[in-house]
């Protein structure tokens, strides 16, 4: 049974720079040089928010501490979400950075705690899943439940996990004052008593959640649809042999970044003393590295701007979309449990083709089936079978050895 499950890699900016430093104590600094955030290590010797950075490194001195780069992180975190749409769920919504909701099962949400190390939550809603992540551990799945369930579930909230309902740190500071310990003492308060403490807009936000009121839709994950590389020379580029250089290393980056999926038109733009050149041209099919690249030479000739000297030239592949697929039905065929059921129960059910020569002119000699799990020939009705000579054919195809037989009087 699908649920809405949410992914809680916040803050995205501190996650990021401990995966690209495991194992050390890491902190975000401002432009100021004051910590943002610290990591667990990071706090348990003595940093905090708001630290001066030379306070930092006194408590603790092997602390590896950077300023947050925001291009970076929105970058990384447009690639993590293009990683939940192509292996998790068609449906993926993230309404910042570190937090992404999807529609996947109990299953799919295992793995996707597993491969990010993050706390998963499952709810009938975007609310109640980020409500149980606040409260799974790393790598642990957490499910709100329904029913009498649900509503014991909600009882327990904690005063700071109330930040998903919409409630801002002032909001938490004078609760706090108040006494206040979680949700359960929200609800015994009247509507117009929450809309009066908490103001008009998050006080009528609540109220509708505890009415029941919640968001169990996701609308359509949009990739983006525009990909960009650019590259600039040290010296301006008049040479043939170096924009075709040029042009593979841009071409090269732009395939890797399309991660299977198609564009519909290439752009050439050229940065000369004399201004910018542009060409474009429309893409039929799927290109590789070097076909990109090849066309993307031949679109920079229409631009004529190779005599001025190049100083910047740029590729772009615009009107991206994704090959069809059926990412509710099966998500990850390498995952799923129903092939090796179907393996057990039926050993040759399974074959795949193995490429032998694309361009060969006989389907034999093209490709072949081969077993799905030993990658043995595996032929099947339709293959056709080799020709094997005749035994006279054999014969006469080597003349000397006939007339040798012949005078030994064996022929």
């Amino acid at each position: 049974m699908s649920m809405i499950a949410c992914l809680l890699l916040q803050p995205w900016s501190l996650k990021l720079l401990t995966r690209q430093y495991p194992g050390v104590p890491a902190a975000v600094l401002k432009e100021g040089g004051r910590v943002i955030c610290a990591d667990q290590r990071a706090i348990d010797a003595g940093v905090t928010p708001g630290q001066p950075l030379h306070a930092a490194l006194s408590r603790c001195p092997e602390l590896h501490a950077e300023v947050g780069c925001p291009a970076q992180a929105s970058a990384a975190w447009a690639e993590v979400l293009d990683l939940l749409y192509s292996g998790f769920s068609d449906r993926v919504y993230s309404p910042q950075e570190g937090l992404a909701f999807m529609k996947i099962g109990l299953g799919p949400a295992r793995q996707l705690a597993t491969l990010f190390g993050a706390p998963v939550g499952l709810g009938n809603s975007t609310e109640l899943a980020q409500l149980a992540a606040l409260r799974a551990l790393p790598g642990e799945v957490r499910t709100a439940g329904t029913g009498q369930a649900e509503q014991a579930f909600l009882m327990l909230t904690p005063l700071p996990h109330l930040s998903a309902l919409g409630l801002t740190e002032r909001h938490l500071e004078r609760l706090q004052f108040l006494g206040t310990d979680g949700l359960a003492a929200l609800m015994k308060w009247s509507a117009a008593q929450r809309e009066a403490f908490l103001g008009v807009e998050t006080g009528q936000r609540l109220n509708r959640f505890l009415r029941g009121e919640r968001t169990s839709t996701l609308p359509l994950h949009q990739p983006p649809l525009l990909l960009s590389r650019s590259l600039e020379p040290d010296a301006p580029l008049t040479e043939p042999g170096e924009a075709a250089a040029a042009l593979i290393e841009l071409a090269t980056g732009l395939w890797e970044e399309l991660e299977g999926r198609t564009a519909a038109q290439l752009h050439v733009k050229a940065c000369t003393l004399a201004g910018e050149a542009q060409a474009t041209r429309q893409l039929k099919g799927q290109l590789d590295a070097r076909g990109l690249a090849r066309l993307a030479e031949l679109t920079l000739r229409e631009t004529q701007a190779l005599p001025l000297g190049i100083e910047r030239l740029s590729l772009e592949l615009s009107a991206l979309s994704r090959p069809a697929r059926m990412t509710s039905l099966f998500a990850r065929i390498g995952d799923l449990d129903v092939t090796g059921d179907l393996l057990r129960r039926f050993p040759q059910a399974l074959v795949k083709v193995e490429w032998l020569d694309e361009y060969a002119y006989v389907a034999d000699a093209r490709y072949r089936w081969v077993d799905w799990v030993s990658g043995e020939p595996c032929p099947r009705p339709l293959t056709p079978l080799s020709a094997e000579p005749s035994p006279r054919l054999r014969r006469v195809a080597d003349p000397v050895r006939a007339h040798q037989r012949f005078f030994e009087g064996e022929g």
